[in-house]
């Protein structure tokens, strides 16, 4: 079976030319660094609940496979790492890589970093993964249903994925597009695309031939006056599903 890329180039260009400043967390992506926090309290909590792991452990994960997709500069792979994970990170940008690689790198992290995408590591036979943290990413592609469908296929049997994404909403428009982009001035201008966001039940409508259990939507939230993400029940902007592939 040959299984097509859904990157959509246009996107891959726009990171890559910032790509230097992944690690600042006063520059292009301090947005990221202050999203960080609550995204690897859910991936942290989901991981655990899923694999019955000790929370007390100071690497609760030791003997798990991750694969963060459209890695970036490592922000999520590197305290992936950290936590006992045995990490690949893949990304479409080379630019982010060779950031990513050098930093891991200072800090003493051994994560395999790789210029891929789910598709090519499908379609190469790459062993399944235990987690795989899709985030982000699923509304810059050119075809999500394809790009999602090949991320389960990475699946183990029980194995978890989290994707995480904007929801199709007038609030989404007015506040991840317009009012990040063009007033606050958060995010390079052009970096969303509202056409692209997708609603939950779309996400549910692309995996329902699957053997995948898709739950969620969990919904997270800025609080203006705390300047700090907390999950909600608000999944108007931006909110997280967990799919499960069912055991073998």
């Amino acid at each position: 079976m040959t299984i097509h890329s859904s990157i959509d180039p246009a996107e891959v260009e726009l990171f890559a030319r910032i790509a230097d400043q992944w690690w600042d967390p006063k520059g292009k992506f301090a947005p990221l660094h202050r999203f960080n926090p609550v995204r690897l309290g859910f991936i942290r909590e989901q991981a655990l609940y899923r694999f019955a792991r000790d929370p007390a452990a100071r690497r609760p994960f030791d003997g798990l496979r991750l694969l963060d997709i459209g890695c970036g500069g490592g922000l999520l792979a590197e305290p992936m790492s950290r936590l006992g994970f045995s990490v690949t990170a893949v990304d479409a940008a080379e630019r982010n890589i060779a950031v990513a690689s050098a930093h891991a790198e200072a800090q003493g992290l051994s994560i395999d970093y790789r210029c891929a995408t789910a598709e090519a590591l499908l379609e190469e036979g790459e062993p399944p993964f235990d987690v795989i943290l899709n985030m982000e990413v699923i509304e810059h592609v050119a075809d999500p249903g394809e790009y999602l469908r090949a991320c389960g296929r990475l699946l183990a049997p029980g194995g978890l994925m989290i994707v995480a994404t904007l929801n199709r909403t007038l609030k989404a428009l007015a506040l991840a597009k317009i009012g990040a982009e063009y007033v606050l001035r958060w995010l390079p201008v052009g970096a969303h695309d509202w056409t692209k966001f997708l609603k939950p039940d779309e996400l549910r409508g692309f995996l329902a031939d699957e053997p995948l259990a898709v739950d969620g939507p969990y919904g997270v939230a800025f609080n203006p006056l705390t300047g700090r993400w907390r999950e909600s029940v608000d999944t108007d902007v931006n909110y997280m599903m967990t799919v499960v592939r069912e055991p073998a």
